[in-house]
């Protein structure tokens, strides 16, 4: 672009933890109905689980009868109970791995739709987007913060649902085994409580700048990698390094100051449990002492404090799992929500184009108090080759990617054979046109897929004969397997060869529009005739438009725009321009 914009990596988290959490059960409407039946599940799993204490107190109680009474112990009575716990526990295993395996599909489900969420929003996000955030970070948000949300909510759901169950369930227990020890235990309530929402408070900012400085650390690597020569060229890599230990550093307080706020949950929590037995342990003694309970509503009463401490610690982790889930949920809701772009509704649909282009008074700026493109007047004619020439900045490619409705103009108009595009589609505006950028792309597939890349048509000759025109077919008819060579880190293509496939895909899609956006920039002196003589062809009937900073590529165009503040300042041929001795004149004098 030859406008800097500014490109940060990320954006601060604009939800709060309620506000993600929120959002992301909203998310979740599609699977309501199996999330209900998980609860059912383990609700009733924890109720089997909840009851056998008590009978394990019938069982005690039998016991103390049998021995203190004399009369001996009912072991058929004892075997019953026994079959009724087998069975109770048998069904909590079991509604337990339904409720584990409903859980598992949901989640999975739901994180694959939410992948395909964005990676469609990509698709429908505009390039301005692009141009102010961070490969890196967007990258993370589709990999590590999807990943992070199926990981810790799966395990923090289960560990709720099933805590809060048992919590509640127990202290129900509690009340009916006896209700004196119950009170007692409440105590534990409001402190566990208190301390919790205490932690979850402070914690939360750490978890959510975790997964921001994650992002931050992928854009930084991904920067590092795409421009390893570069960085290695200008002896960078130190810069490179201490830019990446910088940041990791922060990542590293970050996920520090998180952990070790959330880990204090569980030691909290299992003082808090082990207050309860030294306090029931010793209100017990004195009301079995004074005859008000038995031995077996003690022994009923101690496991049900445990079942009712231990799941405050496994909700204390479950709560800090949620946390990770709101911090990272908050990041892809907020990627979800950036705004896209219009909606068309197209009124044409184009064909048979013959390449009528016109540019009537068009405006645009990357920002309303800068505008790049001011006044545009200009007209080509079907089949004419226009050349763009103007200095570094002055918008030429801008014009290009507002011809291809990248960007939507501020004011005026362009006409395709008198059609405005904005009337077409931007899928119908893209297949008029071929277009060779400086930056090469390939894909990792074999050279004849990505020649032939998205045209269905495309026959076996047509590939060849487009790598002929160009001078490419020699050289890959040298690799080991000719077009099904597959283009991967084993095989290594130069810069020129990489520009020349993506001319031959070009040539291939045989579009009746074309762009070359300095596409000879990378190649020798030999290859860049080889590559003009091929595009004179490739332009045969054809409306073109070369950007050039080499204007001897251009010297043939049949109309040169010299493009000065946005504006067409001079417009001709290369002789009537170098005789009106004006700014192109300047331009070529200066290079030859």
């Amino acid at each position: 672009m030859e406008q800097s914009r500014n490109r940060h990596s990320h954006s601060r988290n604009k939800y709060s933890f309620n506000e993600s959490i929120y959002k992301f059960i909203l998310y979740l409407r599609p699977y309501y109905v199996w999330l209900v039946l998980a609860v059912i599940f383990a609700v009733g799993g924890t109720i089997c689980s909840i009851i056998g204490p008590n009978k394990i107190g019938e069982i005690t109680n039998i016991i103390e009868a049998g021995v203190l009474g004399g009369t001996g112990i009912d072991l058929a009575e004892i075997v019953k109970i026994g079959i009724l716990l087998i069975i109770l526990y048998g069904v909590s295993a079991l509604l337990s791995f339904l409720q584990g395996y409903i859980m598992t599909d949901v989640v999975q489900r739901s994180t694959k739709r939410m992948r395909t969420d964005i990676y469609a929003k990509i698709n429908r996000l505009p390039l301005s987007y692009y141009d102010s955030h961070t490969f890196g970070d967007t990258l993370s948000r589709v990999t590590n913060d999807v990943d992070t949300i199926g990981l810790s909510f799966n395990q923090a759901t289960v560990m709720l649902i099933s805590g809060v169950t048992l919590v509640l369930g127990a202290l129900v227990m509690m009340f009916i085994t006896a209700w004196q020890l119950a009170l007692v235990a409440l105590i534990c309530i409001p402190i566990g409580s208190g301390l919790m929402s205490l932690i979850l408070k402070f914690s939360q900012k750490y978890f959510t700048s975790q997964q921001q400085q994650i992002g931050d650390i992928n854009g930084i690597v991904e920067e590092s990698y795409s421009g390893h020569n570069v960085v290695t060229a200008f002896n960078a890599k130190q810069k490179m390094q201490d830019k990446f230990q910088n940041t990791n550093n922060k990542l590293f307080k970050s996920q520090y100051k998180s952990q070790f706020v959330s880990g204090i949950m569980m030691p909290i929590m299992q003082f808090v449990g082990n207050l309860g037995y030294v306090v029931v342990c010793i209100v017990g003694g004195v009301l079995y002492l004074n005859g008000h309970i038995q031995i077996g509503a003690i022994i009923s009463f101690i496991i049900y404090i445990k079942l009712f401490t231990q799941p405050l610690a496994t909700i204390a982790q479950s709560v800090s799992s949620m946390q990770s889930v709101a911090a990272a949920s908050g990041r892809v809701f907020e990627f979800l929500e950036e705004k896209e772009m219009p909606q068309e509704t197209p009124r044409l649909y184009l064909d048979n184009v013959k390449g009528d282009v016109k540019f009537e008074n068009v405006e645009f700026g990357y920002s309303d108090d800068k505008m790049i493109i001011k006044g545009f007047n200009a007209h080509a004619l079907p089949g004419q080759k226009i050349a763009l020439v103007a200095p570094t900045g002055a918008g030429k490619t801008t014009l290009v990617n507002l011809l291809m409705k990248f960007y939507d103009i501020n004011s005026g108009d362009i006409k395709i054979d008198d059609v405005s595009i904005k009337d077409l589609s931007r899928e119908n505006v893209h297949k008029l046109f071929g277009m060779v950028l400086q930056d090469t792309w390939q894909f990792e597939g074999s050279i004849y897929d990505n020649i032939a890349f998205n045209t269905p048509n495309a026959t076996n000759d047509d590939v060849v004969n487009a790598c002929k025109k160009v001078g490419l077919d020699h050289y890959i008819r040298t690799l080991p397997h000719g077009y099904d060579t597959v283009l991967d880190d084993t095989v290594s293509l130069s810069a020129g060869q990489k520009q020349l496939l993506t001319i031959a895909r070009a040539m291939v899609h045989n579009a009746p529009l074309l762009i070359l956006d300095e596409a000879t920039s990378s190649v020798d002196t030999r290859t860049e005739i080889i590559i003009a003589n091929a595009m004179d062809e490739l332009s045969k009937g054809k409306t073109s438009f070369v950007i050039a900073h080499r204007l001897s590529t251009i010297k043939n165009a049949d109309q040169i725009w010299v493009m000065e503040d946005g504006k067409v300042a001079e417009s001709g041929t290369h002789d009537e321009l170098l005789k009106l001795n004006g700014r192109y004149a300047e331009l070529y004098n200066s290079q030859f």
